[in-house]
């Protein structure tokens, strides 16, 4: 490595970690302050706190990666510009990919951390902090739970069957509009049960108004359908199974929510596999935002004015990173309504910050 690119990366990585742990420390500060009152009343010990928060350092390190290594790139450069150090390393014959190359192999190395902090950490600190967050709450979470309304729940469930119910009833136990796929072990469908409801009491599922479709190994519908008035079904999931599964794709990696697409496919739940395509594909495109954010943040800072570098440098991250992540979560919002492709939704802004980034280079002295 070149004395410059260690100078250059020295100035960046200490600015990264003075941003990241302090952000780190607001972020838990905040949250501490903003649930005061129902700690104090629940009566959370210590320990079961920093438990907490431990837990969630992944989280919050995947959300807070991307505006440290914007700001930590924007303050460095702006500084070495305010120092002339920029027209001294130009002078020299250095060209601006040359003088950024540091940082910028710094920001796809950010970027693969992210990709696998939030693969491999991410879904089991969510199921961690999960378990503690239900473990210090009580009386206001069952509260909760019994005025609540699921509507659009899909399930892959046990014996391969895929639940795909209208609405869920927490406080009374009772599923509307449900359908029912069975698959054998080769995924083809084997039976399909369409219901008008659900009631779960006494340890079964009770269904009302139940039409049994049989099929064959080509698809087809074997005899005639069978009609049940009432039918009790012989269904190992309890309520509680179908509550915990409107978050479980947050709970996955990317082979587990892969394989859940695939398995979901086959119920012509489109809405509902175009979001989790949408989140798939996110997952991809989210840990770049490391690297392009940098890019994007080089031309300012070589752009800057002398004075003021730090309020400079504070307020151009602010602005830039706050138009991005709108301008991201737009793009989702639009690929989950189905006006946008999953892919293109999860990619589009990352992709016009890249070609951005690289005509505002082009564009630099």
């Amino acid at each position: 490595m070149r004395i410059l690119d260690r100078y250059i990366l020295k100035s960046v990585l200490g600015m990264f970690f003075s941003c990241l742990f302090t952000f780190l420390f607001l972020y838990i500060i905040v949250d501490v302050f903003s649930h005061l009152d129902e700690i104090l009343k629940q009566g959370v010990d210590l320990e079961a706190l920093l438990q907490y928060y431990l837990s969630y350092l992944p989280i919050i390190f995947v959300q807070v990666t991307p505006i440290s290594c914007l700001l930590s790139t924007l303050y460095t450069f702006s500084k070495f510009n305010r120092d002339n150090e920029i027209v001294a390393m130009r002078a020299s014959g250095l060209s601006i990919p040359q003088i950024t190359r540091a940082v910028i192999i710094f920001g796809i190395i950010m970027s693969g951390l992210v990709f696998w902090t939030n693969d491999n950490l991410v879904p089991q600190s969510l199921t961690l902090t999960k378990k503690i967050r239900e473990n210090m709450e009580s009386g206001a979470r069952k509260l909760k739970e019994k005025e609540e309304v699921i509507t659009d729940l899909y399930m892959y469930g046990l014996k391969n069957r895929l639940f795909s119910i209208n609405k869920f009833i927490v406080a009374t136990n009772t599923m509307e509009d449900i359908i029912i796929l069975e698959h054998d072990k080769k995924q083809n469908l084997d039976k399909k049960i369409v219901a008008d409801k659900g009631i779960y009491a006494d340890g079964v599922w009770r269904f009302y108004n139940s039409v049994t479709y049989t099929f064959d190994e080509n698809g087809q519908i074997i005899g005639e359908p069978q009609y049940n008035a009432e039918e009790i079904m012989t269904i190992t999931e309890t309520p509680r199974d179908f509550l915990t599964q409107k978050q479980q794709p947050d709970f996955m990696n990317i082979a587990q929510l892969n394989n859940y697409i695939w398995k979901l496919s086959a119920s012509g739940a489109t809405a509902v596999v175009r979001n989790l395509k949408v989140d798939l594909y996110q997952r991809f495109a989210f840990p770049l935002t490391s690297a392009i954010i940098i890019l994007l943040g080089i031309p300012f800072s070589l752009k800057m004015k002398k004075r003021a570098t730090g309020l400079s440098s504070l307020g151009v991250s602010i602005m830039v990173g706050f138009l991005y992540f709108v301008l991201n979560a737009i793009s989702i919002a639009l690929g989950k309504s189905g006006m946008l492709t999953p892919f293109l939704s999860a990619s589009l802004i990352h992709i016009l910050g890249f070609l951005s980034s690289l005509y505002l280079i082009s564009k630099l002295p």
